[in-house]
């Protein structure tokens, strides 16, 4: 990849980026609602180990949830100014383009998933183990990363279209199904859940890594042509 587009993709990113620290979606919408729908699942499935068992995979469906929120933002910002057409009709390398706006996704959900991570120590009584961290960590970026990917080729499919708060979800949450089971699967070994082992943990990693690879570039090489669709 050329440098040239590598800085255009760094700048893109850092402008979706200032204009989250500006406008502070993330911090007074976004982590309300995901923490709300945490307390939520507390209350729902109470007490008695269910909650320290379910705590995996209730984090993902919350930043699953929450993701659909951020990419409707990011793309219905774009969409109401005529900022993506003006890019398009500016030339603009669309593989940089996409490669910005998953970067600034995927560190707002970054953001996103430590929180949610540290909302389920305290609400669910998980307790990461020590030798759980690496796969933890890894996990969650390699999930992070996927779905960024697949937020950003859907939101920009959705984007020009009538109805997109509808639609998105319904493009988004089918396909986001193997990052959902393996992220789920590799925290429940990083935790421990039902005493699963940590070497367990991998495979799925490898299956986040594969996926987040396969939708980066398939999304990179074809975004040029759904924005202009």
């Amino acid at each position: 990849m050329s440098p040239g587009r590598i800085r255009l993709a760094r700048r893109l990113a850092a402008k979706d980026l200032l204009i989250e620290r500006r406008s502070r979606v993330l911090v007074n919408q976004v982590l309300p609602f995901s923490g709300l729908v945490m307390v939520v699942f507390a209350f729902a499935l109470g007490t008695g180990g269910v909650l320290e068992r379910a705590a995996p995979g209730l984090v993902w469906l919350a930043v699953l949830f929450s993701s659909l929120s951020t990419v409707q933002r990011s793309f219905g910002l774009e969409t109401a100014d005529g900022a993506m057409e003006s890019l398009r009709v500016a030339g603009v390398d669309p593989i940089a383009l996409f490669l910005g706006k998953a970067a600034a996704l995927a560190i707002e959900l970054l953001v996103l998933v430590t929180v949610l991570l540290g909302l389920a120590v305290v609400l669910y009584g998980t307790e990461p183990r020590a030798e759980g961290i690496v796969l933890l960590v890894t996990t969650a970026i390699s999930a992070t990363l996927g779905l960024a990917a697949l937020g950003t080729i859907y939101g920009g499919l959705a984007a020009g279209g009538s109805g997109r708060e509808t639609l998105l979800p319904l493009l988004v949450l089918p396909v986001a199904a193997p990052v959902l089971i393996g992220a789920t699967r590799g925290v429940e070994a990083a935790l421990g859940t039902d005493r699963t082992a940590v070497s367990e943990g991998w495979p799925w990693v490898g299956l986040l890594l594969v996926f987040a690879v396969a939708i980066g570039v398939g999304g990179a090489l074809a975004f040029g042509t759904l924005i202009e669709d």
